[in-house]
């Protein structure tokens, strides 16, 4: 494979994966490149970050592709290569083998060194993540079985002690000692990931092995590490979508053309209209309801949404916001200006107990109870906006309810954070629910972005 097709498969693994990548950043890119060293790794990823990385949430999958694409090393690296074959190598995996390994990378992890932790990472899969005699089709190394081997979590303590030797104070240690534990692991997963993409190839990496950027992480798939990096997403994300909502309603503040003024107008031009007059165009803003479902499938899902329609908020006269299980609970009063997005969804998270009697979804009972105890909710200039997966348990769907409540809004949406392939299996009522209200998918933030800037 020459230099141009690496790189053009590392773009289209790039655009895959999340980062819009255009024709222009592809030869910026090449240009910055030319003017730089190849001798020097660093280097050239440091262009390749400059010409096409636009945002930093983006630049996690960014390093994960470079490393796959352009990889520091092939196998065990020169030191495995140049080693005499005649000689007889270290033991690969027994107790005596363990020990040492795990008492030097202790050792390396209360020092931070980080070339000498790269190294232990490539030996770490090398010795404890080979997976031989795999079947046809399966990898044969594996990062999760190297890390339970190793076991780097049981050295916290011993980190803790040498950096306490150090001269760190306890809260220091304890945070660098997680912090350089949480970097090993990820040493170690690239690591096996490169070794996979030796003999699968990258691309085959790139498609299953790789989470995708932060704004396409599915709601239903983060984790909790993952949650807070959303969270921090959510306003950006916000800022973005009121400056372009700003700047299309200043582009088309302007109603339909005056004739009467016009023509008036031309007169002092001899009857050609240079200038034309236009009405003035009435201001509308919407009234938004959002009844969202915080079971545990979707919580993360309506938590996110909610955060970024209130952080929106300016675009709308009004907005009132309804969770529910089984039962309906208004949380309008937790999105006070100026609050802290994390005690706002430790707020919601609290809240769930209200929504719910059973435990269990049931949609048809939610509708029934939100249009029995808030009727006033809904008028001809609310927008009803609905968000969850439509999976009710089997129980009643109170269809008639929601096509009242459709019919009493001026529009009805409905958010899904389940892929479409999904719906209608099961206890999904995606179905009958889509019939009255269009139903949209809606898995991650760009998605949900998307949506929103329509919305308003």
């Amino acid at each position: 494979m020459t230099l141009v097709d690496r790189h053009l498969d590392f773009l289209h693994a790039l655009r895959g994966a999340g980062l819009n990548v255009s024709l222009a950043e592809d030869l910026d890119s090449i240009a910055a490149l030319s003017a730089l060293p190849w001798d020097d790794r660093g280097t050239v990823k440091q262009a390749y970050a400059a010409t096409l990385v636009k945002r930093q949430a983006q630049r996690p999958t960014f390093d994960a592709l470079f490393d796959l694409y352009w990889p520091a090393l092939v196998g065990g690296g020169i030191a495995q290569a140049e080693a005499d074959p005649t000689e007889e190598g270290p033991v690969r995996d027994n107790a005596e083998a363990l020990q040492d390994f795990r008492e030097r990378l202790a050792d390396a992890m209360a020092a931070g060194d980080e070339q000498v932790l790269q190294q232990l990472a490539t030996e770490a899969v090398g010795r404890f993540g080979a997976m031989p005699g795999r079947g046809p089709g399966l990898s044969s190394w594996s990062s999760y079985t190297a890390l339970q081997r190793v076991d780097p979590k049981q050295l916290i303590d011993r980190i803790v002690a040498g950096l306490l030797g150090a001269g760190r104070t306890e809260e220091e240690a304890d945070r660098l000692a997680a912090a350089r534990v949480g970097d090993f692991t990820a040493r170690v997963e690239s690591d096996a990931r490169r070794r996979i993409a030796e003999e699968k190839g990258a691309d085959h990496v790139a498609d299953v092995a790789l989470r995708p950027s932060i704004d396409r992480l599915d709601f239903t798939s983060a984790k909790k590490a993952d949650l807070e990096q959303l969270r921090r997403e959510i306003y950006p994300l916000a800022r973005r979508l009121a400056t372009r909502l700003t700047k299309e309603r200043h582009a088309r503040r302007r109603g339909a053309l005056d004739f009467r003024r016009t023509v008036r107008a031309s007169i002092s031009t001899g009857g050609v209209p240079l200038v034309t007059h236009h009405r003035p165009k009435r201001p509308h803003r919407t009234e938004l309801v959002v009844l969202c479902d915080v079971s545990g499938s979707v919580a993360n899902f309506a938590q996110f949404t909610l955060l970024l329609v209130y952080a929106l908020r300016e675009q709308f006269t009004k907005v009132r916001a309804f969770t529910f299980i089984d039962h309906v609970h208004e949380v309008t009063h937790h999105f006070k200006p100026g609050a802290d997005p994390s005690q706002v969804m430790a707020d919601l998270a609290a809240s769930t107990a209200h929504a719910a009697l059973w435990g269990r979804t049931n949609y048809g009972r939610a509708f029934t109870k939100f249009a029995e105890d808030h009727p006033d909710a809904l008028g001809p200039k609310s927008s009803l906006l609905i968000l969850g997966d439509a999976r009710s348990n089997y129980s009643d769907l109170a269809v008639p309810v929601l096509q009242g409540l459709a019919g009493s809004a001026k529009h009805a949406w409905w958010l899904n954070p389940e892929h479409r392939r999904h719906w209608g299996t099961g206890d999904s009522a995606a179905g009958p629910y889509g019939e009255v209200v269009p139903m949209v998918e809606c898995r991650n933030l760009t998605q949900l972005g998307e949506f929103v800037h329509d919305l308003v």
